[in-house]
Formats: C-alpha cells, sequence, structure tokens
C-alpha cells in the first residue's frame, strides 16, 4: 500500500505543476499611444482558479499614479467542463512624458509582461481659461491627402460632470467619401487645468474620392446632466466661471466644421495599374504542401496575401492568375478583413488557388509586381514576388502498369538449353493444342460467348452511371478509369475527339483538387459517356469478338 501511496502522491504533484505552467498571467491596455494627461487601462488576466487576492502595485507608484482598480470574475461553460478566468482593471495616469513602461507585476507564483507605452505631450491648456462642462474637438492626423487615400477623423467628447446614458452623436455622412469606424468607442479620463474631465473618443478612417476640398460637417453631441457641478469661491480678479447647467438638462454641443484638401493622382502613376494610395504594402505567398518536390497530380495550394496600410481590403486589387503551361488552376474565392490600428486601417486580401501539375520537368512560375505609392514619403514604389521554377517529377501511381521482362533463361543473355531439345517439344504441343482446339470448335454453336476475365461492360457502366448521378467524384472517377480500360482506346483520345467528354472530365478534376467536391454535378460526364461517338477506326473482321452493345438503351 505505501509504494501506491507513492505513485498516487507523485501524480497529484505533477499534475500540479503541470497546471502550474499551464496557468498564466497575461497584461494588456486599451491603447499604447496617449496624450498627455490622458488615463490609460491596464488589465491582468489569469486562468488559474487557486490563486486569491490582488496583483502587487507597488511597482507602478514610480510611473504612475493608480486612480483605480476593479475585479472582474468570468465563468465559461464548455463541453469538456468548465473554465475560470479573473481579470484585474487598473486605472493608470502616467506621471510624466515620453516612452513609459509599465513593469512586470506580480500575483503569486505568476509575473506578467512589461508593456512600452508613448505618452505624447499634447496642447497646453491656458489655466486661466475656463473649460465648458462637456465640449467636443474634432481633429485629422493630416490636412492634406490624395484621392481614395486615408485620412483619420478624431473625435473627443469632455465632460466634467456625470452624463446620463442616453448620450447621442449624429452620424458622420460625408459625400463623396467612404468612411470606415476604427474599432470601438473608446473612454478614459483625462486632468484639463486640475480638473478630471471624461473622455468620449471615435476614430474614423476617411477616403476622399474626388479630388478638390472636402468639408467634414460639424459633429453634434447630446446628452442629460446627472449632477450639478460644485460652485466655486472666485478671488478677486479673477475671470468668471461659465454658468453650468442644472441637473436633468438635455444638453447640445457640437465641433467645428474641418476642410480637408485633396490632391488628384499623380501625372507619372502608370495609367495601366490600379490606383494603390498607402502608407505601406507588402505581398507574400505560402505553399501547402511546399512544391519542392512535387509530382504530377499532386494538388498544391498557393496563397497570395497583399496587405495595406492605409487602405480598406475592398481597394486591393485581384492579383494575378497563374495561367502557366503545364499547371491546372483552380481558384477559390477571396478573403477580404480588416484591422484598426493606431494609425488607422490595414486592409489584407488573400487569394488561394490549387494548382496541380500535368507533366514532369521545369514549370516556371512567373514574378509578381504590385505598384503603389508611398503616401508617407510621396514617391512610386514596388512589390514583388520573385520568379520562381517548378521542378515535377513523374507520379509511379499514375504511371500504367507495364509486365516486368524477367530472364528465366531462355531469352537474351541467358544460356541456351538444348534448342533443339525445346523447339521439338514446342512444336508438339502447339500441335497437340491446334488439334484439340479445332475438335472442340466442332461441337461449338457458330456464334460463341465470349467469357470475360473481369466485370462485364453492362457492370461497369452501371456502376459509373450509378455514380455520376450520385454526383461522388471519387467513386466517378474510379468507375470511369474501369470503364476505360475496356475500351479500344484511351481516355485521353477518347476526350481529344470528344469536347462534351472533355469539358466533364475538367469539372470531375476540378471537384477532385478543390474544396468544392461537395458541389459537383455528374450529370454532364454521364450524358457525355452516352453520346460519345463510336471511333472512325473499322474493326477488323478477324478480331471481332461480337462484345454486346457499348451503351445499352
Amino acid at each position: 500500500m505505501s509504494r501506491v501511496h507513492t505513485v498516487l502522491i507523485s501524480l497529484m504533484l505533477g499534475c500540479m505543476t503541470l497546471q502550474a505552467h499551464a496557468a498564466s498571467l497575461v497584461s494588456s491596455v486599451d491603447r499604447a499611444r496617449l496624450n498627455a494627461g490622458e488615463t490609460v487601462e491596464l488589465t491582468l488576466e489569469s486562468d488559474d482558479p487557486t490563486l486569491f487576492g490582488k496583483p502587487d502595485l507597488s511597482s507602478l507608484e514610480a510611473s504612475f499614479t493608480v486612480q483605480g482598480t476593479r475585479q472582474v470574475n468570468h465563468l465559461t461553460t464548455l463541453d469538456s467542463g468548465s473554465q475560470a478566468t479573473t481579470r484585474w482593471i487598473i486605472t493608470l495616469l502616467p506621471k510624466q512624458n515620453g516612452t513609459v513602461i509599465i513593469p512586470p507585476l506580480q500575483l503569486g507564483e505568476l509575473t506578467s509582461l512589461p508593456i512600452t507605452l508613448q505618452v505624447i505631450q499634447g496642447e497646453s491648456q491656458d489655466p486661466s481659461s475656463t473649460l465648458a462642462p462637456v465640449f467636443i474637438e474634432a481633429s485629422l492626423d493630416q490636412g492634406t491627402v490624395y484621392v481614395q487615400a486615408q485620412t483619420v477623423l478624431t473625435l473627443r467628447i469632455y465632460h466634467s460632470v456625470s452624463l446620463f446614458d442616453d448620450s447621442n452623436l449624429t452620424p458622420l455622412v460625408i459625400p463623396d467619401a467612404r468612411i470606415e469606424k476604427l474599432g470601438e468607442t473608446r473612454t478614459y479620463e483625462k486632468l484639463i487645468n486640475g480638473i478630471r474631465h471624461g473622455v468620449i473618443e471615435m476614430r474614423y478612417a476617411i477616403y476622399p474620392q474626388n479630388s478638390g476640398e472636402l468639408l467634414i460637417p460639424a459633429q453634434v453631441f447630446s446628452a442629460t446632466l446627472v449632477q450639478d457641478v460644485p460652485s466655486q469661491v472666485q478671488s478677486p480678479g479673477q475671470n468668471a466661471q461659465p454658468a453650468v447647467p442644472k441637473p436633468g438638462k438635455l444638453i447640445h454641443v457640437s465641433s467645428t466644421e474641418i476642410t480637408l484638401s485633396v490632391k488628384a493622382k499623380p501625372a507619372d502613376y502608370p495609367a495601366d495599374s490600379p490606383w494603390l494610395p498607402a502608407r505601406s504594402v507588402s505581398l507574400s505567398e505560402e505553399w501547402n504542401p511546399e512544391p519542392d518536390h512535387s509530382l504530377v497530380g499532386d494538388s498544391l495550394t498557393r496563397s497570395l496575401t497583399i496587405k495595406a496600410e492605409g487602405l480598406s481590403s475592398a481597394q486591393l486589387p485581384p492579383l494575378p492568375a497563374t495561367n502557366v503551361g503545364g499547371l491546372r488552376r483552380y481558384p477559390d474565392q477571396p478573403q477580404l478583413s480588416n484591422q484598426a490600428s493606431d494609425r488607422g486601417l490595414i486592409g489584407t486580401r488573400v487569394e488561394r488557388e490549387a494548382l496541380v501539375p500535368t507533366r514532369t520537368g521545369a514549370i516556371d512560375l512567373p514574378a509578381l509586381d504590385v505598384v503603389w505609392w508611398n503616401t508617407h514619403e510621396d514617391h512610386l514604389e514596388h512589390s514583388s514576388l520573385p520568379a520562381r521554377t517548378l521542378q515535377v517529377a513523374s507520379n509511379p501511381g499514375l504511371s500504367v502498369d507495364t509486365p516486368v521482362n524477367t530472364n528465366n533463361g531462355l531469352g537474351l543473355g541467358g544460356p541456351l538449353l538444348w534448342p533443339w531439345q525445346l523447339s521439338t517439344f514446342l512444336l508438339a504441343c502447339s500441335t497437340l493444342l491446334g488439334f484439340g482446339l479445332w475438335w472442340r470448335a466442332r461441337w461449338q454453336p457458330a456464334e460463341a460467348r465470349v467469357v470475360q476475365a473481369g466485370p462485364s461492360p453492362r457492370t461497369v457502366l452501371d456502376e459509373l452511371k450509378r455514380a455520376s448521378l450520385g454526383n461522388d467524384p471519387q467513386a466517378t472517377r474510379q468507375a470511369l478509369d474501369a470503364w476505360a480500360r475496356q475500351q479500344p482506346e484511351t481516355l485521353a483520345d477518347m476526350a481529344a475527339r470528344f469536347v462534351p467528354l472533355s469539358d466533364a472530365l475538367d469539372g470531375l478534376n476540378g471537384a477532385l483538387y478543390s474544396e468544392t467536391a461537395h458541389d459537383w454535378q455528374g450529370e454532364d460526364l454521364w450524358s457525355a459517356v452516352r453520346t460519345l461517338p463510336a471511333s472512325e477506326r473499322a474493326l477488323d473482321p478477324a478480331t471481332d469478338t461480337s462484345l454486346p452493345p457499348l451503351y445499352p438503351k
């Protein structure tokens, strides 16, 4: 029993050790760039249910003021069980500008990773100036852009009084411009002239469609006040404080109009290339499997990805198709996605295609080149993929079976064993065999039924009909190969002289080498097989075996 107890204790300790290694303390912030005086929310998350207490925040005091901490427990129920996570959300106010590092924080035996923040010095406020309890601020990241290029509009609503949840902002509508909202609405706090203000921030990517002047209209924000602001005692000579609305009053504030200058497409941009104004454009490719050791008939998946910073995925053009001799191409639908970043939108377009080599040897894939305009440095650029060569080898699984030539001592290179005895023996055997066949033929009817070694043509044709009309591409291919072996010519020869059969075979191969096999319909293939005309080569009467009709009705 002691040995069993020892094993059980070791297993329990091992499970506890694995659980400790699997647990982690993940840190993240709602934004990595902020203005001076603004707060940032730090989130610590752990999936270890054995952790209790709060993280040690003493290392934050040197660079931050901790303005609040709250804990959120979350329980997720899955098929394999339940998983509990705990989050600590910490509101921090940086004490300095520039690069500020959130140090690693410790909770029990777990430690988070450090995070780097960029705190930007904003416009200083005049201490003697007074601000309204609620006001709105609108700004653009640049005042001049190219047509169809991106500019980022940032709307910030500041309030030093509490607001009800009925706040509303007019929709941003700009004629002759495309608008994309960047991420979710952010909320944080900022100190202005020593007064804490809540901030509601929204960001939009704007793409002007015409050159000239573009007017961004004023945005109106409305909300209901929760409580009044305490009255302040005015000292002699101090400016009068603005009148504060009473609680429950509905207020409206609006931003200023902004005029954006839109430049036309540069004259030296290539006329035959799509207009792509962006901060950066990258082009990449992936293969599955790698094409280093390709065989004839293999299905190679090539994924081409174009990613542009400052453009949406809808603005990215299709990439050139891989139309190369020796490769059959089966493209998939492109995948478009957008990602919001601190500098705007990042659009991604992924194009996947299945490439099937049809011959051996070297197959050259041409280089890909994308022309675009660098809006950050204001000049023409190219992003390209180099050309590559596929070396395709023969596929033993697709070659025709040929009998193996084995020397048994009677062929060339073997020893000559009694030539005259062997020839006499073979002559006697052939004579006896011919006499026996002649004798048997005398007692047979005029038309003898041919006994086949394999399945009958009708059985093979019925199997092909069942598989094709059942829309099963794998079974249809097997039945088609069995049927073709019973024909006087190869499947390639029949497809070459009958176009409907060639088209039906292309559709079948496309279903076999792509992800659309469940959409394949085999009615066209069966119709082509039934209507296949007979070969023009006349059958020799001496070799006519009186087979049943090829296409029975």
